[in-house]
């Protein structure tokens, strides 16, 4: 088995670059997926697709690495890590209450246009069917509701 893990190491490192964007955190991804694989190499089904098999292990503990990466702090005392990580709540309260506000204020028709498109992901086609209109008209909407909204709540410089 480990002549076979062997000829995937090019697979695995190019898939941890995609995946971690640095190399010395690649190299690190690939070490402790070979060092999974070899540990439970008892199992592994023999004629399975090993490759699969490796980029699962390699996919697996890079979300390990994440979750992980994100509860714990490093640093020292004087660090930036001891700063709050997640930002006050009454600041998205205040921002939802003024695009509540501008969504309030703006007609009608762009209204059901931007929250059809931009809140619940219709598509284009299947929001001119709703609304009863071509798609043109509703690109039209949902482009002009877009520039009412950036105009309310984009800082004015």
């Amino acid at each position: 088995m480990s002549d076979d893990i062997l000829g995937y190491i090019p697979a695995l490192r190019a898939y941890a670059r995609a995946l971690c964007r640095s190399v010395p955190d690649a190299d690190d991804l690939v070490q402790e997926t070979l060092l999974r694989a070899i540990e439970n190499a008892h199992r592994y089904q023999p004629g399975t697709n090993m490759r699969a098999w490796l980029l699962t292990i390699m996919r697996n503990r890079f979300f390990t690495n994440c979750q992980k990466a994100a509860r714990e702090r490093t640093g020292a005392a004087d660090c930036v890590s001891l700063l709050p990580q997640v930002k006050p709540d009454q600041e998205w309260h205040l921002q939802a209450r003024e695009m509540a506000a501008a969504l309030r204020d703006m007609p009608v028709h762009y209204r059901e246009a931007i929250i059809l498109v931009g809140a619940l992901g219709e598509s284009y086609l299947d929001t001119a069917r709703i609304l009863g209109c071509d798609i043109g008209t509703v690109k039209s909407r949902v482009n002009r509701a877009r520039a009412l909204l950036r105009k309310v709540l984009e800082p004015a410089f």
